[in-house]
């Protein structure tokens, strides 16, 4: 668990934390199955992505001594309006700093957005293998609604993925 001396402080996402959560996202890419990009992204093409996002669909971001450590955003689901309530969640955590108890800090802080947000259901979306994953999603009251069978594949493996949901009590 995080140490009492290691102050995380988690706050909604710049522009200037750009640089540090394209790095995240970029060794996710070439390193894990927790996303199925296979290119690393340039600081310019997630600005793109930065930008789609707004107060409906908020982007957190973990600092510890003013390092991005890790982010979580929640993304539209769909453009078909129809979906406008609902999101999709993505949680990354600087390798380093994995098992420190900073993804579940982030996973809060953006279900709780979200719900002030107006957002009725969150989808998350899998790689089969990401155990840890899967458990993060479980202790904050997200249920496995299905599997998507060898949709996607990376590192040479055809891979399942997990689907799970959270729907917002009103």
């Amino acid at each position: 668990m995080l140490s009492d001396y290691i102050l995380v402080k988690i706050r909604s996402a710049t522009l200037k934390d750009l640089k540090g959560i394209t790095e995240i996202y970029n060794h996710a890419i070439l390193n894990t199955t927790a996303t199925f990009d296979t290119e690393p992204k340039t600081v310019q093409e997630q600005k793109k992505w930065f930008k789609e996002h707004s107060s409906k669909n908020p982007i957190v971001v973990a600092e510890i001594d003013k390092e991005i450590v890790g982010f979580a955003s929640l993304s539209k689901y769909s453009t078909r309006c129809a979906y406008s309530d609902t999101a999709e969640i993505s949680i990354y955590v600087k390798e380093k700093d994995r098992g420190k108890g900073i993804g579940k800090k982030l996973i809060k802080e953006i279900i709780d957005a979200g719900e002030k947000a107006g957002i009725h259901a969150i989808i998350s979306r899998i790689a089969e293998g990401n155990k840890i994953s899967i458990h993060l999603h479980d202790i904050v009251g997200f249920k496995h609604i299905g599997i998507y069978k060898e949709v996607g594949y990376k590192f040479g493996k055809r891979l399942d993925v997990y689907l799970m949901e959270k729907i917002y009590k009103k």
